[in-house]
């Protein structure tokens, strides 16, 4: 391998299982996902200069996944629709029938809201940082995160309320 004096290599290694699964979470499309993390990955590179400036990377790369994201769902040639069953993982069993409910309960939100619930309660960010990647107030995170949690919920149903137990 060639030597990477700029550390993009690095940093792309290092970082992209952490963006592939949150790219997962939003999209519940592996193949997307994977084209998601490969265009953030793109964009990261065509400014590495810029990134490598920034206070912190990994953030820096979120939000662009985020973004790549957000700015997929909004083209009208998206018409790609999820799959019944999703691919292999290496979870326990008894996680596994909790995990494919919520990634269901999940693809029943829209873009906006499935995305606040994913950096908040998945990559754990606080409201003032999502509210900065959505470019919304921290009131209307809040706001969207209650009513998203509801839908969740709702969509869920009898579901959820069988698996916990």
């Amino acid at each position: 391998m060639a030597k990477d004096p700029n550390g993009f290599q690095e940093f792309a290694a290092t970082r992209s299982a952490s963006l592939f699964r949150t790219a997962c979470l939003l999209c519940d499309d592996w193949h997307l996902a994977e084209d998601l993390v490969q265009t953030t990955l793109g964009k990261l590179y065509a400014s590495w200069r810029r990134v490598q400036r920034a206070e912190n990377p990994a953030a820096y790369a979120r939000k662009v996944l985020l973004r790549t994201y957000l700015s997929h769902t909004r083209k009208r040639s998206n018409g790609e629709t999820p799959r019944e069953r999703l691919p292999d993982t290496a979870a326990a069993d008894s996680d596994q029938a909790l995990r494919l409910t919520l990634l269901n309960g999940l693809a029943r939100l829209s873009a906006q809201d499935r995305a606040v619930l994913v950096l908040r309660y998945w990559e754990d960010q606080s409201v003032e940082e999502v509210a900065a990647l959505l470019r919304l107030s921290s009131g209307a995170v809040r706001n969207r995160s209650m009513r998203a949690l509801a839908r969740l919920r709702e969509a869920l149903g009898d579901e959820l309320d069988v698996l916990i137990r």
